[in-house]
Protein backbone atom coordinates (compact mmCIF):
# COMPACT_ATOMS: atom_id res chain seq x y z
CA UNK A 1 0.00 0.00 0.00
CA UNK A 2 3.36 2.29 0.73
CA UNK A 3 4.35 2.07 -2.62
CA UNK A 4 1.15 2.58 -4.25
CA UNK A 5 0.90 5.60 -2.39
CA UNK A 6 4.43 6.96 -3.18
CA UNK A 7 3.67 6.30 -6.91
CA UNK A 8 0.03 8.53 -6.82
CA UNK A 9 2.07 11.26 -4.41
CA UNK A 10 4.66 11.10 -7.11
CA UNK A 11 2.91 11.54 -9.74
CA UNK A 12 1.00 14.55 -8.48
CA UNK A 13 3.87 16.08 -7.54
CA UNK A 14 5.31 15.85 -11.34
CA UNK A 15 2.19 16.92 -12.67
CA UNK A 16 1.81 19.81 -10.62
CA UNK A 17 5.16 20.85 -11.67
CA UNK A 18 4.49 20.76 -14.98
CA UNK A 19 1.25 23.28 -14.06
CA UNK A 20 3.01 25.18 -12.97
CA UNK A 21 5.84 25.45 -14.82
CA UNK A 22 3.20 26.45 -17.26
CA UNK A 23 1.75 23.39 -18.74
CA UNK A 24 -1.46 22.81 -20.10
CA UNK A 25 -3.93 20.11 -18.49
CA UNK A 26 -4.78 18.81 -22.01
CA UNK A 27 -1.05 18.37 -22.25
CA UNK A 28 -0.14 16.69 -19.19
CA UNK A 29 2.74 14.17 -19.92
CA UNK A 30 1.92 11.40 -17.40
CA UNK A 31 5.07 9.13 -17.56
CA UNK A 32 7.04 12.16 -17.43
CA UNK A 33 4.80 13.57 -14.53
CA UNK A 34 5.72 10.32 -12.71
CA UNK A 35 9.23 10.39 -13.15
CA UNK A 36 9.50 13.86 -11.95
CA UNK A 37 7.75 13.28 -9.48
CA UNK A 38 9.46 10.38 -7.81
CA UNK A 39 12.96 11.74 -8.64
CA UNK A 40 11.56 15.51 -7.55
CA UNK A 41 11.01 13.03 -4.25
CA UNK A 42 13.94 11.51 -3.74
CA UNK A 43 16.71 14.29 -4.22
CA UNK A 44 13.91 17.52 -3.23
CA UNK A 45 12.17 15.72 -0.38
CA UNK A 46 14.82 13.65 1.17
CA UNK A 47 17.33 16.77 1.20
CA UNK A 48 14.51 19.56 2.57
CA UNK A 49 13.78 16.51 5.19
CA UNK A 50 16.83 15.50 6.34
CA UNK A 51 18.03 19.37 6.60
CA UNK A 52 14.90 20.68 8.52
CA UNK A 53 15.95 17.60 10.51
CA UNK A 54 12.10 16.08 10.00
CA UNK A 55 14.00 12.81 8.95
CA UNK A 56 12.33 10.39 6.61
CA UNK A 57 8.27 11.10 8.06
CA UNK A 58 6.38 12.79 5.65
CA UNK A 59 5.98 16.59 6.82
CA UNK A 60 4.84 19.59 5.05
CA UNK A 61 9.39 20.29 4.42
CA UNK A 62 9.05 16.98 2.46
CA UNK A 63 6.46 17.66 0.32
CA UNK A 64 7.27 21.35 -0.40
CA UNK A 65 11.39 19.62 -1.21
CA UNK A 66 9.53 16.98 -3.35
CA UNK A 67 7.72 19.69 -5.41
CA UNK A 68 10.80 22.04 -6.22
CA UNK A 69 12.97 19.12 -6.92
CA UNK A 70 9.61 17.94 -9.32
CA UNK A 71 10.05 21.48 -10.93
CA UNK A 72 14.33 21.69 -11.47
CA UNK A 73 13.97 18.44 -13.13
CA UNK A 74 10.95 19.27 -15.00
CA UNK A 75 12.42 22.61 -15.79
CA UNK A 76 15.93 21.06 -16.68
CA UNK A 77 14.28 18.36 -19.19
CA UNK A 78 12.15 21.17 -20.59
CA UNK A 79 15.23 23.30 -21.44
CA UNK A 80 17.17 19.72 -22.51
CA UNK A 81 14.17 19.22 -25.21
CA UNK A 82 14.19 23.03 -26.57
CA UNK A 83 18.11 23.16 -26.74
CA UNK A 84 18.08 19.48 -29.13
CA UNK A 85 15.10 20.44 -31.21
CA UNK A 86 17.22 24.22 -31.64
CA UNK A 87 19.93 22.29 -32.92
CA UNK A 88 18.59 19.36 -34.85
CA UNK A 89 16.54 22.40 -36.88
CA UNK A 90 19.79 24.17 -37.19
CA UNK A 91 21.45 21.72 -39.09
CA UNK A 92 18.41 20.74 -40.79
CA UNK A 93 19.19 23.90 -43.03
Amino acid sequence: MLIIGMILFGTVIGAGAQLILGGNTRRLDWPFAFIAGIGGSLVGGLLVSLIAGDGLSLRPSGIIGSLVGAVLITAGWQWYRRTSSNAAHSTDR
